[in-house]
């Protein structure tokens, strides 16, 4: 039995993907309605920066159709908690400003009913010069997926290498959380991972094509073509989907202009190899 991809973009609100994508002259407040009409998905990137108050949340969900889920990031608040570009290590998924956010956040989520998707906590790169140690990080985790609630899934998406092995892809099965595939420059291939240990820790999938955000900028100033021949890559992917379908449930799959410049022509290319088989 072939299981549920949902195909989408990170974020919808892109105002140079009018014309590309969008048609001539939509104005913003219908982007979504008419994203809806082409994807099944979004990840909803605003939430990273701030709770949305609930006309926000409500105005989404009045605008998809039932069969469309919206995915969202926890604010920076819980999973950053720096004032700058450097998170603060000690005040990360423990701060009393970050239990506080999360109650918040979860609350405007529920607001979505069905149509909410995964939640996915995207943590920073921890440097030398914010370091936070694998174990302890793992720890504190466990301890904050433990006490979240059931009623939502979640995804978990770290960007230090050497984080990543059994001790937090066990507390991620323990949580039934995902742990997302992400293609991110000075990470790991999900598809090189795959080869070297199970990456599959619940029973949804969660891939995110993220890129090279320097490279991108350095081929453009606006979002409404593809710069980059990612189309290795994309065979890659499309190899491990394929694969993943066998066990998960549900796919998700997110391709951010980043990626290649332009992601809805991203995320087309890549349905159309998994679909071609």
């Amino acid at each position: 039995m072939v299981k549920p991809l949902r195909w989408g973009t990170s974020s919808f609100s892109e105002k140079s993907w009018v014309g590309p994508f969008y048609p001539p002259g939509t104005k913003p407040a219908d982007f979504l309605t008419w994203y809806a009409t082409q994807f099944d998905t979004v990840e909803v990137d605003a939430t990273y920066y701030a709770v949305p108050d609930e006309r926000t949340v409500l105005g989404w969900e009045r605008k998809v159709p039932a069969t469309f889920t919206l995915c969202a990031k926890f604010p920076r608040t819980i999973v950053h908690c720096g004032e700058g570009s450097t998170p603060d290590p000690s005040k990360v998924l423990a701060s009393p400003e970050a239990r506080d956010e999360t109650t918040l956040f979860l609350e405007r989520m529920r607001l979505l009913g069905a149509k909410c998707g995964p939640l996915v906590l995207q943590f920073p790169w921890f440097s030398r010069r914010a370091p936070l140690a694998a174990p302890e990080f793992v720890e504190r985790l466990g301890t904050y997926l433990e006490a979240l609630p059931e009623d939502f899934r979640y995804g978990v998406e770290v960007r230090n290498r050497d984080w990543i092995g059994p001790e937090l892809l066990d507390v991620l099965r323990a949580h039934r959380t995902a742990f997302v595939w992400s293609e991110l420059v000075n990470m790991p291939h999900p598809a090189d991972l795959a080869e070297r240990m199970d990456i599959g820790t619940t029973n949804f999938a969660y891939a995110r094509l993220i890129g090279d955000r320097r490279a991108v900028d350095r081929a453009t100033k606006t979002f409404d073509r593809t710069v980059l021949d990612k189309s290795s890559d994309l065979l890659r992917w499309a190899s491990l989907i394929t694969t993943a379908q066998s066990r998960a449930s549900e796919i998700y799959v997110f391709a951010n202009n980043h990626y290649a410049g332009h992601g809805p022509g991203t995320i087309r290319e890549l349905r159309g190899l998994v679909e071609e088989g």
